[in-house]
């Protein structure tokens, strides 16, 4: 057998040996608990197995057939509101009925964890459908002859707009939270575009891992709170780039002072307030590379200066002990349990 001969063979076995290292790596870890044992207000909690490749799979986005639509509970029916809309991220419905969108992505740059993180990660928004510019814009639908259809949309904005997300509205003033700050025009309802220069209410940590920035008022308006996701998994960059991050802020809207209102929550990512007692609620997604058990994304109150543990502890006295801290332990003393458990890795 000639040199080259044996070469090629010698790659060839290393190529195989290579694949096959990568798809044990990469063949994921299943989960071990039902859902029912990880959601509720006593999720069992799997002992932590830290993962240097985190399990992931993707479900690739394929949208609903012509006629299709998602079930209905008895007396209700859904239809198709809008759609060819470049991946539209919330919607805001207006006093009037107007449905206001924002059009977005995140914006350019890197996610925290180095090159491989994202190589990795560019695949898995690209699978998922969420990968390419933002379009940047601020959509309103509207349905003129209540059908249940939009038969007008208008482009209310799109100059100012960076990767938007938040939408609130109250008397006249419309707020719309990009990734980096939040921002407040003069707008009517019904009006088909929100025209005039914007006055910027605050700066906001830029992008990071999570670069949704979900708003809120308070029912009379005099409060804006904004919740800023982390910009790692566990503060793995350093906790200074961490700095007013994992948390929800509050804006007071006539004195323009704000305040940390609720921190150690690594991705809030939705809020309302419980109608009979006016309390701030959330979601939050938890930390990974725990195992697949781990660590379950859950739905909690925000009392004032509630502190949730993140990223030194999750679940009121469970230490991640991935995290360099001296004080992990006294950290339990005072961080709050969730109040009800979604199960792991839900968002």
């Amino acid at each position: 057998m000639s040199t080259f001969k044996k070469i090629l063979i010698a790659i060839l076995v290393l190529l195989l040996i290579a694949a096959g290292i990568i798809w044990y790596l990469l063949q994921g870890d299943p989960a071990e608990y039902t859902l029912e044992q990880t959601t509720g207000t006593e999720p069992v909690l799997a002992a932590p197995d830290a993962q240097t490749i985190p399990t992931v799979d993707i479900a690739e986005p394929v949208g609903w057939p012509d006629g299709a639509a998602p079930g209905a509970a008895e007396g209700l029916a859904v239809n198709r509101f809008a759609e060819g809309l470049d991946h539209p991220r919330v919607v805001y419905a207006m006093p009037n009925g107007d449905v206001l969108v924002t059009l977005t992505r995140a914006p350019e740059g890197e996610v925290s964890g180095g090159w491989l993180t994202n190589l990795i990660a560019g695949f898995l928004f690209d699978k998922a459908g969420s990968a390419g510019p933002s379009a940047n814009q601020l959509v309103l639908l509207r349905d003129t002859d209540g059908d249940g259809t939009a038969d007008e949309r208008h482009i209310l904005r799109e100059d100012d707009l960076d990767s938007p997300s938040g939408i609130a509205w109250n008397d006249g003033k419309l707020y719309v939270a990009n990734h980096d700050a939040v921002l407040r025009f003069d707008y009517e309802e019904g009006a088909n575009a929100v025209t005039g220069a914007p006055e910027k209410l605050a700066d906001l940590p830029p992008a990071g891992n999570h670069w949704m920035r979900n708003i809120i008022l308070s029912d009379d308006g005099n409060r804006l709170y904004i919740a800023v996701g982390s910009a790692s998994n566990i503060g793995e960059g350093g906790m200074e780039v961490e700095e007013n991050r994992a948390a929800i802020h509050e804006l007071n809207l006539e004195t323009g002072s704000a305040r940390l209102y609720g921190a150690g929550m690594r991705n809030p990512n939705g809020m309302a307030f419980n109608p009979w007692t006016g309390e701030l609620w959330t979601t939050v997604n938890e930390r990974d590379m725990l195992g697949s058990d781990l660590v379950p994304d859950y739905l909690t109150n925000v009392p004032i200066g509630v502190h949730y543990g993140w990223p030194w502890v999750y679940y009121n006295d469970v230490v991640d002990e991935r995290v360099e801290t001296r004080h992990a332990r006294f950290l339990t003393e005072y961080t709050r349990t969730p109040q009800f458990a979604l199960g792991a890795h839900v968002a």
